[in-house]
């Protein structure tokens, strides 16, 4: 099986280990790693590339309830028992390796925030190709239900995704729509139709994915699972606890997970192994049955 083939049909979730830069020293505290415990970027991020190792080469963590992984820039770039990430991921695991190449968040303009420049696109993208990686993931972020701003945040999604798709990879277009947002049900429903206009305009043989929150209105993505141009529709858990999002997701068919925070609740640093694994088998099935409904 190849990793479209799995992405296609395999049945699972998508595990989101891609926390960088700003959100790293968050995601370590809630891991059990204050900031006394590095001094430099350098340092954190080595923390951080540990913890994700931990999850990667646990005996949980498989290609039968794990369909792919999202690596943040360094997870690609590091090696894990000898190999290169997406390499270990795919040859040990039978897991589809992906890449964020978002680099942050522009100030809110027209209720949304939309992608910084992604300097070195081309370079990142041919890496990304050079590492074994299947696709990518990019996200941008809808705070309203503003029609301007949904227009012009789906056009750069979509803009970014022909790149990705020129250069042999599949992107993962994350137009997220905050969960506290007043306005979130309607935001939802003028983003899906803005989505569905740009994936009626792909050519025949262009596929992408699509990262959305997951909906107030249960059966929303309906048509979007069911689109030819889409190879999958995946859901963010958004800062719902994992129980609550688990819960939302078993409501949307043909939906499944792609969580991070809700995937690492209730893991640290200071677990034994059998502590560990043994947390991460509960977190990892529960997020898998919702993601199979």
């Amino acid at each position: 099986m190849d990793h479209l083939q799995k992405m296609k049909t395999g049945k699972g979730f998508i595990a989101a280990l891609d926390q960088s830069g700003g959100s790293t020293p968050k995601a370590l505290s809630l891991y059990g790693i204050s900031e006394d415990r590095y001094s430099n970027d350098e340092e954190m991020f080595e923390l951080m590339h540990a913890m994700r190792a931990r999850i990667i080469t646990s005996p949980a963590f498989t290609g039968e309830r794990v369909l792919g992984a999202i690596l943040f820039e360094k997870t690609m770039d590091g090696m894990i028992e000898g190999k290169y990430t997406a390499d270990y991921l795919w040859d040990a695991k039978e897991i589809v390796p992906f890449l964020k190449i978002d680099k942050g968040l522009e100030a809110e303009a027209d209720g949304v925030q939309l992608m910084k420049p992604i300097p070195g696109l081309a370079s990142l993208l041919q890496r990304a190709n050079e590492r074994h990686v299947f696709g990518t993931k990019e996200r941008s972020v809808v705070k309203l239900a503003d029609t301007t701003g949904i227009k012009v945040i789906v056009e750069q999604q979509f803009e970014l995704a022909l790149q990705v798709l020129a250069a042999g990879l599949v992107p993962i277009i994350e137009p997220e729509v905050d969960i506290h947002s007043p306005e979130k049900a309607d935001a939802e429903q003028l983003l899906t139709a803005a989505i569905t206009e740009h994936l009626d305009e792909l050519g025949a043989d262009q596929q992408v994915m699509l990262k959305l929150s997951l909906p107030e209105k249960d059966d929303l993505y309906d048509g979007l699972v069911q689109h030819p141009k889409v190879l999958r529709v995946v859901a963010l858990s958004g800062g719902y606890s994992r129980e609550e999002a688990n819960e939302r997701l078993a409501r949307c068919k043909g939906v499944i997970a792609s969580f991070s925070r809700a995937l690492t609740e209730g893991l640290s640093d200071d677990q034994t192994d059998e502590q560990f694994n043994s947390t991460l088998d509960a977190a990892i099935e529960s997020i898998y049955r919702a993601s199979i409904t």
